[in-house]
């Protein structure tokens, strides 16, 4: 074929692209035994690359569920789609941004809402929410990590290096091809390529491969994409994002089996100079690519012509599956669009079972039981990062837009959105503990499964699809892969019980600084259905004088088992300075019980609130269901030969508090029955205060509610700006 002179491909080159010498090998005899152009090497190296081709994962995400009655599309497209139901459907997807937003977290940050707010237009969608599950390291540099030997009774301080590692990082076809929306730069070029590697000292030098967001012309490209499609003249349409222009072109023929043809010279430039290799692996934002009905490409221009926008015609379809790269008239690429996807190397890499550096049992040095006024521990952990209120941070976004929210930021244990034109509502949440999930993969990935569809029913709204974002270390350490495997056996174990399938979602691996990984941290979406948006429950105390009812689906350990589960609370970490032991149990089928109750008891308009006991354990969300009313609760509760930590702040699963009118206590109960539940009547909502009393005795004292939620809003925001 013609071709540009091209640099010698040397060793080193190979490797500065990402390229093992087998894959290299691999990528010659693909090409017919030839060796690539350098504008091929870097395509290669992009769609061969983790973040694109999930070398490492794909064998380990086919075990996932994906089907159920509700899904109308899977995994494998853009964003993953649910029947709603009154010819209703929902497209939702979940991504991260770690890398760019670990070099530059402004733009890493925003130009990830960007790709994923164009993963659900492409579906033929418009956007109507967005979620955030928002994941930082030690934020100062006193927090205790629990992961360093430690003297008896002293709390571990982090060091400075500790303070910077992310233990739990940030927590989305036949004729011609058009490009539309922002010209193409210079930025992000092998922004996919660093997404597949850890970081080092040098990752400093990585910046030009982060992606720099115009949030404006993002509005201006959704609707005119939206209003593109519903002229009927779009066959296939695909957002340029990691790999730029060289994914959405080879992606689109492989799926249509056909290929494409590119011309480089009619792409919109904003750079002088640029080069083939940049121009396929530009990053630059805001960029689609549109195949449009022969004949009907006029009409596809005029709509991106109302909208301001670029929309010019670069390449056709051809009937030879390959992707062909024009400049000039020259041909600079020629790759069957089959050997960057379906050809793309696939790993079985090896596992092996790893041990957390932390004790299984409870420390001798801890003592439990001995303090009887428990009130400032209280206060401390509602003050601490994990659990403190982020309202300085969502008061910031503008969550009433649209007018389809029912409950937005900080109102409740799910995001409630009304869909417009009909009765029904979409309840959604995201969930993940990754201390739980670094104890127990396995164990944490079912947690993670059922708190975000806990949180869902809590709302009323059945859970009935979930997507998921899956982030690890270096999938080349055996270890790591054990983790990953883990994870998603319990994922799938949690998934067919609760029959919430996986829609989509992505892996991002490589989450490494100086080869420390990060925690094993999964965090999982769920999307619910509220059949009557106006029955969406709330999980605040609304007035004084309601009985307030612990629900719970699992049964209270013995004390060895309390001590185990303990170690891995908020409260040990916070309060004790250390980890230990597993996360608690959890029957699944128990749980699922648990989630069917809620959503008839709410249905039924048998519950003032509803509220997940989680992080915190039982106080904690208690002291929560009162600050938006100031309503606050009287408690009475039995120690049943437990220490008082234990019982306050223990973090058992499938536990709800509700609260009811005392009319509708019986019919409460009836409902547990029927569910093989739990429904213990533990005190009543009263005005302002919060007392609980362990057998008689009182151990958490205090008279204002809003006095307390005050105080926390000053200790919060004073640790999140130290």
């Amino acid at each position: 074929m013609t071709s540009l002179a091209t640099p010698a491909i040397t060793g080193d080159l190979i490797r500065q692209h990402g390229l093992t010498p087998e894959e290299y090998e691999k990528v010659k005899k693909l090409l017919g035994g030839r060796e690539p152009t350098i504008t091929e090497l870097g395509i290669f190296s992009v769609m061969w690359s983790e973040h694109c081709s999930y070398k490492s994962s794909r064998v380990h995400l086919k075990r996932l569920p994906t089907r159920s009655r509700h899904v109308l599309q899977g995994p494998g497209e853009n964003a993953g789609i649910i029947d709603i139901g009154d010819g209703w459907a929902c497209a939702f997807k979940i991504e991260s941004h770690n890398h760019p937003s670990f070099i530059e977290p402004f733009q890493g940050a925003a130009t990830g809402v960007g790709g994923i707010l164009r993963d659900i237009f492409t579906m033929g969608a418009r956007p109507v929410a967005v979620m955030d599950s928002l994941r930082f390291g030690p934020i100062t540099a006193d927090v205790g990590t629990g992961l360093r030997p430690v003297q008896p009774g002293q709390r571990p301080g982090s060091t400075q290096t500790e303070v910077h590692k992310n233990h739990s990082i940030l927590e989305g076809v036949v004729s011609g091809i058009a490009s539309v929306g922002a010209k193409t730069g210079r930025d992000g070029i092998h922004g996919a390529t660093m997404a597949s590697e850890e970081f080092s000292e040098a990752s400093e030098a990585k910046r030009p491969n982060v992606q720099v967001g115009d949030p404006f012309l993002e509005k201006l490209l959704l609707e005119a994409c939206l209003e593109a499609m519903q002229t009927g003249a779009i066959v296939g349409i695909q957002d340029m994002g990691a790999a730029g222009l060289t994914c959405s072109t080879c992606e689109m023929g492989a799926r249509g089996h056909v290929g494409v043809e590119i011309e480089l010279d009619r792409v919109p430039q904003r750079e002088t100079g640029m080069r083939p290799y940049e121009i396929m692996l530009s990053e630059s934002q805001e960029r689609m690519l549109l195949v449009a009905q022969k004949g009907r490409e006029e009409e596809v221009f005029r709509v991106f012509e109302k909208w301001g926008l670029d929309a010019v015609e670069v390449g056709r379809v051809t009937n030879d599956g390959k992707m062909r790269v024009m400049e000039h008239g020259e041909v600079v690429a020629e790759i069957p669009n089959e050997a960057l996807t379906d050809d793309a190397p696939l790993y079985e890499r090896p596992l092996q079972r790893w041990e957390p550096p932390v004790p299984r049992e409870m420390p001798e040095h801890i003592k439990l039981g001995e303090s009887g006024d428990l009130t400032e521990n209280l206060k401390q952990l509602l003050a601490s990062p994990n659990i403190c209120s982020k309202r300085y941070i969502w008061q910031q976004y503008d969550s009433m837009v649209q007018t389809n929210t029912v409950e937005g930021p900080g109102a409740g244990d799910a995001g409630v959105i009304r869909i417009k034109g009909s009765q029904r509502g979409l309840a959604m949440a995201l969930d993940g503990n990754s201390r739980w999930c670094y104890l127990d993969p396995r164990l944490g990935a079912m947690h993670a499964v059922a708190e975000a569809a806990r949180n869902v029913a809590c709302t009323g709204a059945t859970p009935v699809g979930a997507t998921n974002c899956l982030n690890f270390g270096n999938p080349e350490k055996p270890h790591i892969m054990w983790q990953f495997s883990q994870v998603i056996d319990g994922m799938t174990k949690a998934c067919e019980e609760l029959d919430v399938p996986i829609t989509g979602g992505n892996v991002s691996f490589y989450n490494e600084t100086l080869g420390e990984e990060i925690y094993p941290t999964p965090v999982i979406g769920i999307v619910g259905i509220l059949e009557d948006v106006h029955k969406a429950v709330r999980p605040d105390f609304r007035e004084p004088g309601r009985s307030i009812v612990l629900l719970r689906a699992s049964e209270q350990g013995d004390v060895t088992d309390a001590e185990s589960e303990f170690g891995s609370s908020e409260y040990a970490k916070e309060i004790l300075g250390v980890v230990w032991g597993y996360p608690p149990e959890l029957e699944l089928e128990s749980e699922a019980a648990l989630q069917q109750a809620l959503v008839e008891l709410a249905q039924a308009g048998l519950l003032d609130s509803a509220h997940d006991c989680s992080e915190g354990g039982l106080a904690v969300a208690l002291a929560e269901c009162g600050f938006a009313h100031t309503v606050g609760s009287n408690i009475q509760l039995e120690l049943l030969g437990l220490p008082a930590e234990f019982v306050l702040f223990g973090e058992d699963a499938s536990r709800v508090v509700i609260s009811c009118n005392r009319d509708n206590l019986p019919r409460v109960q009836q409902v547990a029955i029927k569910y093989r539940l739990t429904a213990d009547i533990i005190g009543e909502t009263v005005p302002g205060q919060m007392e609980v009393r362990l057998d008689g005795r009182v151990v958490i004292s205090h008279t204002s509610l809003l006095q307390i939620e005050v105080e926390l809003c000053s200790m919060s925001s004073m640790k999140m700006s130290s």
